[in-house]
């Protein structure tokens, strides 16, 4: 009977434990918003991001095509949360500037194939475009402010605890329209965005890193991006200046 007491208190103190080990296990397993909250606070915090109304950047990117790196320098204008473009141009060629973004839903891009064909686009290329853009415009946020914005709104889920170039990570599952499908690797000590993963075909990395502050915000001043481990484009910002009055002319659809 004296052994029967003890193997009950024994198996008590066992069934304790596990259950002690379960919680702690599930307390340490962070939630979604968790990680979402810790990144915007490390991005320069809920008030200071959510203050942000519009932003310019400037800057060089060398993407390789071919066997060759192709210099190309840019500026960038976003009026938040829904008109966006870019503006390329390669010093090296004689050749006009390319422009692509949105307003709303609107693309915006140039040269458009009305003016190398003589005739609008078909409607499914033109939605591609579009889609497109708003798709760069959604990663580059993710980088910037561990959000997504109204042009193209994205959901966030805890997938796991993952690896990161510079230590352990939290990485989150991105799901938004069109099959958009991603993944957001978040660093634990420093609670910044650093990776980005997708799959187009081929598996797609888009690193983010060198943080500085921008007016009490820090922003990713080199982007990389990869494709099956390769580097394809590296993007260098010089200036970045934001909630700055932007000339309305900078998003209008090209005629």
């Amino acid at each position: 009977m004296a052994g029967h007491r003890v193997f009950l208190a024994f198996m008590g103190v066992l069934v304790f434990l596990v259950m002690g080990a379960m919680t702690t296990a599930r307390a340490q397993v962070p939630t979604t918003q968790a990680v979402i909250s810790a990144a915007r606070e490390a991005l320069g915090g809920e008030q200071r991001l959510s203050a942000v109304t519009s932003f310019t950047a400037t800057g060089r990117t060398r993407q390789l095509r071919g066997n060759n790196l192709v210099p190309i320098e840019f500026e960038i204008n976003c009026q938040l949360p829904d008109k966006f473009v870019r503006k390329d141009e390669i010093p090296a060629q004689d050749s006009d500037a390319t422009v692509r973004g949105f307003i709303g839903d609107q693309l915006i891009v140039y040269p458009s194939t009305l003016a190398r064909t003589g005739g609008p686009p078909p409607q499914a290329a033109a939605q591609q475009r579009l889609v497109t853009a708003k798709q760069d415009f959604a990663r580059l946020m993710l980088g910037v402010f561990a959000a997504s914005f109204s042009p193209y709104p994205l959901t966030f889920k805890y997938l796991a605890e993952g690896e990161a170039p510079e230590g352990k990570a939290d990485i989150l599952d991105v799901a938004g329209l069109a099959n958009f499908s991603a993944r957001l690797v978040v660093q634990r000590d420093t609670h910044l965005p650093v990776m980005l993963i997708w799959q187009e075909g081929m598996e797609h990395r888009l690193y983010y890193a060198d943080f500085r502050d921008v007016s009490g915000t820090k922003w990713p001043f080199r982007i990389r991006h990869a494709v099956a481990g390769q580097t394809i484009e590296e993007t260098t910002f010089d200036r970045i200046r934001i909630n700055v009055k932007i000339d309305a002319k900078k998003f209008e659809v090209p005629k």
